[in-house]
């Protein structure tokens, strides 16, 4: 068959091989945590939350590599995961390539940024991506100021926009500073990738253990 009519699946087609990377790279990361809290619980007893972020010691600076992957026990990172899950699949639309360079950007810089400035204590749990990939959606639907990325960032508007008051130092037991500085990675990592032409621009013319 020649003419549009032959053409017409093939957006719905690159919808779909959009949505079933996203689907993979969602549930290779949920394996991912789930399989080192099983690893950790069973066989190391919890030893390995050891590689959380203690933040001014120069031994534990390259653990922000590590923290976002890392949980308490299993009811924090049942509490993670819905988010997580969401906000990836959301972010993973865009691509695996984008998805890992953000991952890594928010990882680096929000770790650091718990690393130099936060509170006495181990530092670890997936808010800091959950909160790092909810900033990423926002900034990018403003930056870019299309319809796929609005539309997502309103979903999780919608779906998590309450999260938001976790960014403040609320309960003494949450690593907040992991939400606050895992947010403002999320928007860094929205305006940087745009800036080295990842994305399309705007304009083509223009002494506790904290959980998060």
């Amino acid at each position: 068959m020649t003419g549009p009519l032959s053409r017409s699946p093939e957006p719905l087609d690159s919808a779909r091989r959009r949505a079933r990377v996203a689907g993979l790279i969602t549930a290779a990361l949920l394996a991912l945590m789930w399989g080192q809290e099983l690893t950790d619980q069973l066989v190391f007893g919890g030893r390995l939350d050891a590689y959380g972020i203690v933040p001014r010691h120069l031994g534990t600076l390259s653990h922000v590599f590590t923290a976002p992957f890392l949980h308490g026990d299993f009811t924090h990172l049942i509490g993670n995961s819905l988010p997580l899950a969401v906000l990836a699949f959301l972010n993973a639309l865009r691509g695996a390539v984008r998805f890992v360079l953000a991952t890594l950007i928010v990882a680096v810089v929000g770790g650091a940024l718990v690393w130099l400035l936060g509170r006495g204590g181990n530092h670890l749990g997936a808010s800091e991506l959950v909160f790092g990939y909810f900033g990423l959606l926002l900034a990018s639907a403003w930056h870019e100021r299309r319809t796929g990325p609005v539309i997502a960032a309103v979903v999780a508007l919608l779906l998590y926009g309450g999260a938001l008051w976790g960014v403040l130092p609320r309960d003494p037991r949450i690593s907040w500073e992991s939400h606050l500085f895992g947010f403002a990675a999320g928007l860094l990592a929205a305006r940087w990738l745009s800036a080295t032409g990842r994305l399309p621009p705007r304009r083509p013319a223009t002494a506790g253990r904290f959980r998060s």
